[in-house]
C-alpha cells in the first residue's frame, strides 16, 4: 500500500474559461430579456413602491412623530419628578430660614446685659 501525500498527486481542476463580456447593444436590447428576468422584476418592484411613496413618507412622518410624542412624554415625566423633589427642597430649605430668622429676631430683641 502506498500512500503518497505529495502536492503532485492531487488532481488539478480544470476551470472553464470566462464568458466573453456583453457588448453595449446586447446590454441595451431590453427586448430579448425574459419577462421573468429579475431585473426586471426588481424594477417593477420600486416603480410601485415610488408609487406608494407618498403614503409610506406620511407613515414614516407619523411614526416618526409618536416615537418623538413617548419620548416627550417621558421625559415630562423625568421632569416632574425632579420638579416635585425641588419643590420638597424648597419648602423644607423656607421652613429652615423662617426658624433662622426668628432665632435672629428673638436675639435682637433680647436684653443685652453688659
Amino acid at each position: 500500500m502506498n500512500i503518497s501525500m505529495g502536492a503532485k498527486d492531487k488532481k488539478r481542476l480544470v476551470l472553464h474559461s470566462r464568458p466573453d463580456l456583453p457588448t453595449v447593444d446586447q446590454i441595451l436590447d431590453i427586448n430579448r430579456a425574459f419577462p421573468n428576468d429579475p431585473v426586471f422584476s426588481v424594477l417593477e418592484d420600486a416603480n410601485q413602491d415610488a408609487k406608494r411613496g407618498s403614503s409610506d413618507n406620511e407613515l414614516e412622518t407619523k411614526y416618526l412623530q409618536s416615537c418623538r410624542y413617548l419620548e416627550m412624554k417621558e421625559r415630562l415625566q423625568e421632569v416632574k419628578g425632579e420638579l416635585v423633589q425641588q419643590r420638597e427642597e424648597l419648602r423644607t430649605t423656607g421652613e429652615q430660614l423662617g426658624i433662622s430668622v426668628a432665632e435672629v429676631k428673638g436675639r435682637a430683641l433680647e436684653p443685652q446685659s453688659s
